[in-house]
């Protein structure tokens, strides 16, 4: 989904031990006394509970900070579990999760939305409470699932072929591969990083680089080809080891933690990853293949949708009926981009066509952000 980075560190995750739901500020059924308040400040992360039985749990941030912020849950061995980015000063967020395993987690706020953040350690407690279910969310996850794998399964060919054109050193053909090759990759990147180690193999930007990290995959081929101009022989041992770390999310893909709720969630981040990469330019810095990107993020998220919209349109028919508005709309703005069978360079979009995009991506992803709620109803 999205690379590390200095100026954001986005990353979500579908974890064995927790399935979380971020959204709006808003009010829920286990606000106000049993919520975990969490005040975040430039130098500082206040948790009112370090102790919680496992089940549904309400977690209600407050920037006081002045810097924009966001706040992660992890589970051990830091894998990213659930997270609230682009928390701004002065405003508040309200994460909703389900917490299905006993044990030790950490909330950390990130002033800035860098860095290993301001850790606060919380224990889980009492036994594996499921989340509810029904044969319909039975039946989405499995169809989901099947999703997933199948990209994961497209993904893998499409890739081979570009790290085959860049293993030949022959520039003009691998630069033709290189944004095909990722679609797959985009469109379930929540579930691609639930991983957590395989992602800043394939994904990570070169300032998204952990000290003493080596910088492998997709993106610093990227740069290669566009910015350097060149393939070496480093980049053709890179192609293989691209493959190499694809081929173990392929092999992975099936074994992840998939919910209803983290189907919710997923297609919100994905959104998410539109908004901080994607309208940016940040992501496809050298090659411009940002759209191409940002289709692929848009598809994903409407198929967790699509999947889930029985039992939301059940519980919230309001909301379902302005997800398919702002879908519709979305996918209608990116078709004015399009050029032949994919999409304008986006070093030629201007200043005030990026406005119109990030202006329809937050009007998706506000309603969005209430999928998770509609669900777990």
């Amino acid at each position: 989904m999205r690379a590390l980075r200095s100026s954001v560190v986005a990353a979500v995750a579908v974890a064995t031990a927790l399935t979380a739901v971020a959204g709006c500020a808003e009010k829920s059924g286990s606000s106000g006394a049993d919520a975990i308040l969490v005040k975040a400040t430039d130098d500082a992360c206040e948790v009112s509970k370090t102790s919680f039985p496992a089940g549904h749990v309400t977690i209600n941030v407050e920037n006081k900070g002045s810097k924009v912020t966001e706040v992660y849950v992890y589970a051990p061995g830091d894998r990213i579990v659930t997270e609230r980015e682009n928390i701004g000063p002065g405003t508040k967020a309200e994460i909703t999760a389900t917490i299905k395993k006993a044990g030790s987690y950490e909330i950390a706020c990130k002033p800035g939305m860098k860095g290993d953040g301001i850790r606060q350690k919380i224990t889980v407690t009492g036994a594996d409470k499921a989340e509810k279910s029904s044969p319909e969310l039975d039946m989405a996850v499995a169809e989901y699932r099947r999703y997933v794998q199948a990209q994961a399964d497209e993904t893998v060919p499409a890739a081979q072929k570009f790290a085959d054109a860049v293993k030949k050193g022959d520039l003009d053909e691998a630069k033709k591969l290189y944004a095909p090759s990722r679609i797959g990759w985009e469109r379930t990147e929540p579930v691609a990083e639930s991983f957590g180690d395989i992602d800043p193999k394939v994904d990570v930007r070169e300032d998204g680089l952990e000290k003493d990290q080596q910088w492998t995959g997709w993106h610093k081929l990227e740069k290669s080809l566009w910015d350097e101009k060149k393939i070496t022989e480093d980049d053709k041992k890179l192609a293989d080891q691209l493959m190499k770390d694809l081929a173990d999310w392929q092999k992975r893909v099936g074994t992840a933690e998939i919910t209803p709720t983290s189907m919710a969630n997923g297609a919100k981040e994905l959104l998410d990853e539109v908004a901080t990469g994607k309208v940016t330019g940040e992501e496809e810095r050298y090659s411009h293949t940002d759209l191409v990107d940002f289709q692929a993020n848009v598809e994903g998220a409407e198929k967790s949708y699509a999947l889930l919209k029985p039992v939301a349109a059940k519980n919230d028919a309001a909301l379902a009926k302005e997800l398919d508005k702002q879908f519709a709309e979305l996918k209608k703005l990116l078709g004015d981009y399009r050029e032949g069978d994919g999409f304008k360079a986006y070093d030629t979009v201007g200043k005030d066509d990026r406005k119109k995009l990030s202006d329809a991506v937050n009007a998706l992803a506000e309603p969005l952000s209430k999928l998770a709620g509609a669900v777990a109803k």
